[in-house]
């Protein structure tokens, strides 16, 4: 797997280059079981982290909301519903609405954004977890930790083998002993891309370790 260069690469904008406001991404899979799954992994993350992470939790439109508003109550970090245009900064967590594709983009001033779609359905799903993984693909500036935790099928487990090809720092699996459904995690481990396979309540500190390092 390609090493990362530790320094981070400039952002070209309209106007002249700059450093991306952040060097790490988190970005998060899960679904059957997801939500319990998030609170352990969201809550225990510092308020100082120097990262956004990015989630797809496989829910029906009206319920991301709530999930988001009650993962914000209890964890250090920001965690919010993804709107389109949003600025994606560190320290925030971004739930990806029901109904609707969450992809970051980099708009001309530079800047990361939250980019929303109804485009059709991928592996049955929308959000889908693979449309998230795939449009991070671009940005080769960023050190990336990406994270496939318990769920039914095998939705994010092709992005998570491209982002592994690209050079991704890490590629996590919640481990069959900790998972309610062992699905996406195995699908990944079964394409042979993933570096760490971990317990639930190992994914959190592991993440920092790797980024505060």
């Amino acid at each position: 797997m390609p090493i990362q260069r530790d320094e981070p690469t400039p952002v070209k904008t309209g106007r002249s280059w700059s450093a991306p406001p952040f060097q790490h991404l988190i970005a998060i899979g899960t679904s059957t079981g997801g939500p319990r799954a998030l609170h352990a992994v969201l809550t225990a993350l510092p308020a100082d982290l120097p990262a956004p992470v990015l989630v797809v939790q496989h829910m029906p439109p009206k319920f991301t909301k709530s999930l988001a508003e009650r993962l914000n109550a209890s964890s250090a970090i920001t965690v919010v519903e993804g709107a389109d245009g949003m600025i994606v900064e560190k320290g925030t967590a971004y739930i990806a609405p029901g109904g609707y594709h969450m992809m970051m983009v980099r708009d001309e001033a530079g800047v990361y954004r939250i980019k929303l779609t109804l485009d059709d359905p991928v592996s049955g799903h929308r959000p889908s977890v693979n449309v998230l993984f795939q449009s991070l693909l671009p940005f080769q500036e960023l050190k990336k930790y990406v994270v496939l935790m318990t769920g039914m099928g095998s939705d994010g487990a092709k992005g998570m083998q491209a982002l592994a090809l690209a050079g991704s720092v890490a590629t996590i699996a919640e481990s069959e002993e900790t998972c309610v459904v062992y699905g996406m995690p195995r699908a990944a481990v079964q394409l042979e891309c993933v570096t760490h396979i971990l317990p639930l309540h190992e994914i959190p500190g592991k993440l920092s370790v790797m980024i505060q390092g």
